[in-house]
């Protein structure tokens, strides 16, 4: 398993700090949120100039988030490109979408169109689309998972399972998510809470001692991301992660 680590910056500086010392903590690579790259999407040789993403490694995911209609899908296809570009290995998609009122109807037409989708990003920009479900979003509750990956076609959309929003989401058997939708799997947030808000890896109310458990069972060898949203300073929480998930 290699480990990553994602957190919101507040301006370049900031940025700039994630982007140079992320390596020193033992983090392989980044997954970036939309505001860390949405300046150079269209201007990938600028992003890879002034970060020498050379080694693909700041940029291993990309984390988006949006609605599928036309726009949205304009957008993901210009992430695909982007992506390709600066050699991400996945484009990590939170659907924007209220999950209120929505019939399983709703669920398997965007699993329909995010295949469509996925298929495109892996055949023409070698990129893959990932789905990370998410609170009040369309995947949210347990059968929802089934509805989803139930109508994907051909592995197209992978799953990217996020600790803290399956809780949150009221799935606390978060070993069993993973156990079942193993073969959708290809990229884990790991992310703590308490009472609804998140926190710094081992602060919070989740036992990540199942889910590493399951992850080793089934043999799971791709990314495991620190999603730090707590809004811990940046350091600090790069350097706790970090030693969460060595000792996990």
């Amino acid at each position: 398993m290699k480990i990553a680590f994602s957190k919101p910056t507040s301006n370049d500086a900031e940025r700039q700090v994630m982007f140079s010392r992320f390596r020193a903590f033992g983090y392989e690579g980044l997954q970036l949120k939309y505001a860390q790259y949405q300046e150079y999407i269209d201007q990938p040789a600028s992003f890879i100039e002034k970060y020498d993403v050379e080694a693909k490694d700041i940029a291993s995911g990309l984390i988006a988030g949006g609605q599928l209609d036309a726009a949205g899908i304009a957008e993901l296809r210009s992430l695909f490109r982007f992506a390709q570009a600066v050699g991400s290995e996945r484009v990590i998609f939170c659907h924007a979408k209220s999950r209120q009122g929505l019939e399983n109807s709703d669920i398997r037409g965007f699993a329909q169109i995010l295949s469509d989708l996925g298929k495109e990003a892996q055949q023409q920009y070698g990129v893959n689309l990932s789905l990370h479900h998410h609170y009040n979003q369309p995947v949210m509750y347990r059968q929802d998972f089934e509805v989803f990956f139930g109508a994907v076609s051909d592995g197209s959309v992978k799953l990217t399972v996020d600790t803290a929003h399956l809780v949150k989401s009221g799935i606390n058997d978060i070993a069993g998510v993973i156990r079942d939708y193993r073969e959708f799997l290809d990229n884990v947030h790991c992310k703590d809470i308490e009472n609804g808000d998140f926190k710094v890896l081992g602060q919070g109310i989740i036992d990540f001692g199942p889910v590493f458990a399951v992850l080793r069972e089934i043999g799971y060898t791709g990314w495991i991301s620190a999603d730090e949203e707590s809004g811990s300073e940046l350091v600090e929480a790069m350097e706790a992660c970090a030693r969460f998930l060595k000792k996990e």
